[in-house]
């Protein structure tokens, strides 16, 4: 079964626009579906959850509509599905949460791969605690996670943070491998699959993580955050609530009435991306689908990293990890990215310069904050955007 990607494309007015998005890793654009979900949700009837009308009936469909999808996305329950307004904020809450948990003398563990938003969170909650910070590293040569790090995991760890894929560099952790060792100790794994499920069809239980957090606005869906846990480790958390509000799970990490159009949307999203492909179950047709999409990805990520090598020492590419997503880094020897950013933008080619909030991945790499252009495909992305891209950063080196 081949991918076809003018079929996928037709579906995204805003491709209309002729913008090649290599922008995707900082969100996606929408397609007509999930605008027509979100539509459709708001503008009703709706009204507060409950059984008695529709309006309350659609309400109640659109929070297990978004459970159950989320939970077939990352092969978790629709018990364990919470949502919050981003991953940033889902991980800042549970971070105060867990953090009610530790005492002087633990530790918890952070990684140089992570975005800002699975670091940060947790150190601010490590310091308010008196708890220590440690950190797993990475091979600046490859990308890649260095193993040998993983002793920082000891009887003293409580929680572990980590990235299934950077965000900058499109590295996959071993997330297995740190999982299984911070078991062993009893701690926890907290996993940031935002960039991982944009590429995949990730699993809970294979990666062993006990809480994974993902924002849908990375694969076509709404502005908005999921998380999925077992329904009896979140059982196990006292977040801060409202007196009224229930205590059941998930719903007592949810602060406030849900945005109904928006689970609604994520929904459709997924729902979109398991048409791709093939299986009876959806959980089935997403693994199918990620396959599908990946190998589609692949062949233009060799385009352009065959692209980027024929224009010789100009640039320098960092994404080098054997095993990662289609997501490239790249710094320039002779030009401020932000210059070649802004050049590539005259054309209608969208390659974003910045900090990407990768900063500990930055200091690892012995780079400066901004330094660099990211390049990052999506299923979307075809042959004529590949060449505008090539053509645009050959002329910008010139």
């Amino acid at each position: 079964m081949a991918f076809d990607v003018a079929a996928f494309r037709a579906g995204f007015p805003s491709l209309a626009s002729g913008i090649a998005h290599f922008d995707n890793p900082g969100g996606t654009q929408t397609p007509t579906v999930v605008g027509e979900a979100i539509a459709r949700t708001l503008t009703g009837p709706l009204s507060q959850r409950g059984s008695g009308t529709l309006s309350q009936r659609n309400a109640e469909e659109a929070v297990a509509g978004f459970r159950s999808a989320i939970a077939d996305l990352l092969g978790g329950v629709p018990g364990g599905v919470v949502h919050g307004r981003s991953a940033t904020a889902l991980t800042y809450d549970f971070s105060r949460t867990l953090a009610k948990t530790w005492s002087p003398g633990d530790e918890v563990v952070v990684c140089e791969l992570d975005h800002d938003s699975n670091v940060r969170p947790w150190v601010q909650a490590a310091e308010r605690a008196g708890v220590a910070v440690k950190w797993l590293r990475l091979v600046p040569e490859t990308g890649e996670l260095d193993l040998s790090s993983l002793d920082v995991i000891t009887s003293r760890t409580r929680l572990v943070a980590l990235t299934a894929a950077s965000n900058l560099l499109g590295t996959r952790s071993p997330v297995a491998t740190v999982a299984a060792r911070a078991h062993e100790v009893g701690a926890l794994v907290y996993v940031d699959a935002v960039h991982h499920a944009a590429h995949a069809a990730p699993d809970i239980a294979t990666m062993g993580a006990d809480l994974v957090v993902c924002s849908p606005y990375k694969f076509f869906g709404p502005h908005c955050g999921a998380l999925v846990a077992d329904p009896a480790l979140l059982e196990t958390l006292r977040p801060d609530k409202l007196v009224p509000s229930t205590d059941a799970v998930p719903e007592r990490f949810e602060l406030g009435t849900l945005p109904y159009e928006l689970l609604a949307g994520a929904t459709a999203a997924i729902d979109l991306i398991a048409s791709l492909g093939t299986g009876t179950s959806r959980r089935e047709r997403l693994v199918s689908a990620a396959a599908l999409v990946a190998e589609h990805e692949l062949r233009l990520r060799v385009r352009i990293e065959d692209g980027l090598a024929a224009l010789g020492d100009h640039l320098t590419l960092h994404s080098r990890a054997a095993d990662r997503t289609s997501t490239l880094f790249v710094t320039l020897r002779d030009r401020r990215p932000s210059d070649v950013h802004e050049l590539l933008a005259k054309q209608d080619v969208l390659v974003p310069a910045g900090t990407f909030y990768a900063y500990e991945t930055f200091r690892a790499l012995g780079l400066p904050v901004d330094a660099g252009l990211r390049i990052g495909l999506a299923a979307y992305t075809d042959d004529s955007d590949v060449d505008r891209l090539l053509e645009g950063l050959a002329d910008a080196i010139a």
